[in-house]
């Protein structure tokens, strides 16, 4: 099987190339790729290279196909696993695989096997390991953006409290409790947004923090104030560059602090602040993984002894987060759409993943077999005065409140040009 896919090669060493997968054996499923959505991570990945975790030694020799976070249909089902897959289900996968302890993971470690590309076959692991789900669905983005969410989804269960007298934690945020997403109107913190209004464990306070005023109405123009009161939550949406916005946010608190605080940014006073604003028995979720080994930040020990505060980490999910946020898509409950804020072509993921932090916005959502740049939903009406590509999914758009959504998708494949 012929097929183009973006490799990494070595630090910021990406190349979209014509590969040669090898033939399906029995213990292989081959894929077609419709949708990736590009991660911070890869373009974590892309400025380690080699350095990285979950990336190869011999990278430059042996290149990796990057992208983890992909969606599309079964094609082709070896013999050892015809029991449990068939030609033309749609998939979705779950990349951290975790075999016997292993970080490798599609996306980082194959050389056959990532989402910026046309096809795939499917690492043994990841079969093993029930990593490739099904997705009963024909829209492919939401599948994309299950992998994502699922982080988000493992996120919240991973947050722990304890008892006295006891040393069994109680896992997940406290229901009912009041809970901070610092850093929190990325694409991430959208869905992070999104599940704690939606999940069945809702905080009684959310309270949303970023420095940029146009992210923020954005946001709180998607998941407002009104739906989180319907839900039962005080929702508040705060702009922390202000002087004393420690102390502010402890405020809204009623002094108490916070029982749960997420950290959607590696940044030192983000992380300080994330610290110190929680309440007894307080957790800390340092979500935003940095790209600096020597990454450091003050925290309040003091706190650690008399008021049982604690810090945990998460980097991805498991497969029954992938499972949970796939049923609440599906369900209507949660709407990752919100993510996604461009939309390109497998031609452009290169240019995507070297410059990502320097592309404002949200999720970039590539479509594999299409050739197409890296466009903002927001300049479509502009482009639709020259091309009527672009003037169809504007229209589309609109409809959907602006945002990216099944039926533009649709159309985008098939009228698109192919790659």
């Amino acid at each position: 099987m012929n097929t183009k896919a973006v490799r990494l090669y070595g630090k910021m060493d990406l190349r979209l190339e014509d590969m040669t997968l090898p033939e399906v054996g029995p213990d292989d499923v081959q894929v077609k790729i419709i949708s990736d959505s590009v991660c911070m991570s890869t373009y974590k990945a892309a400025v380690e290279g080699e350095e990285h975790k979950r990336v190869p030694d011999n990278v430059a020799e042996n290149p990796v196909i990057v992208g983890h976070e992909f969606c599309g249909d079964i094609i082709a089902v070896g013999e050892n696993w015809k029991d449990k897959y068939q030609v033309g289900d749609h998939f979705a996968i779950q990349p951290a695989h975790y075999y016997k302890g292993s970080q490798d993971a599609p996306g980082y470690s194959y050389a056959n096997c990532g989402g910026s590309s046309q096809y795939a076959n499917i690492p043994i692991e990841t079969l093993l390991m029930d990593c490739l789900l099904p997705y009963k669905s024909d829209t492919y983005f939401y599948g994309s953006l299950a992998e994502p969410m699922s982080c988000i989804v493992g996120t919240y269960h991973a947050m722990y409290h304890t008892k006295a007298g006891s040393y069994v934690h109680e896992m997940g945020i406290k229901e009912g409790g009041k809970l901070a997403l610092l850093a929190s109107v990325g694409p991430m913190g959208l869905g992070a947004i999104d599940y704690a209004i939606h999940c069945d464990r809702k905080p009684s306070l959310l309270v949303v923090t970023d420095i940029d005023d146009a992210r923020l109405k954005r946001a709180a123009a998607i998941y407002t104030v009104e739906e989180a009161r319907a839900n039962g939550i005080a929702l508040h949406y705060v702009n922390t560059k202000m002087e004393n916005a420690t102390e502010y946010l402890r405020e809204l608190t009623g002094g108490t602090g916070y029982d749960d605080v997420i950290c959607f940014a590696p940044v030192k006073p983000v992380v300080e602040q994330a610290g110190d604003i929680l309440g007894y028995d307080g957790c800390l979720n340092f979500f935003a993984g940095p790209t600096n080994t020597q990454f450091k930040a003050e925290f309040n020990w003091y706190n650690v002894h008399y008021l049982y505060t604690h810090v945990v980490g998460t980097s991805g999910g498991n497969n029954n987060d992938l499972r949970e946020a796939i049923e609440l898509m599906n369900a209507g409950k949660v709407d990752p759409a919100s993510m996604v804020t461009h939309v390109g072509g497998l031609n452009a993921v290169v240019d995507t993943v070297t410059n990502l932090p320097k592309i404002p916005g949200g999720k970039k959502l590539i479509y594999n077999h299409i050739d197409m740049p890296l466009t903002a939903i927001d300049d479509f009406a502009e482009k639709g005065k020259t091309d009527p590509l672009f003037a169809e999914l504007d229209k589309i758009c609109r409809a959907h409140k602006g945002l990216w959504n099944a039926e533009a998708e649709k159309y985008l494949l098939a009228n698109a040009k192919a790659i």
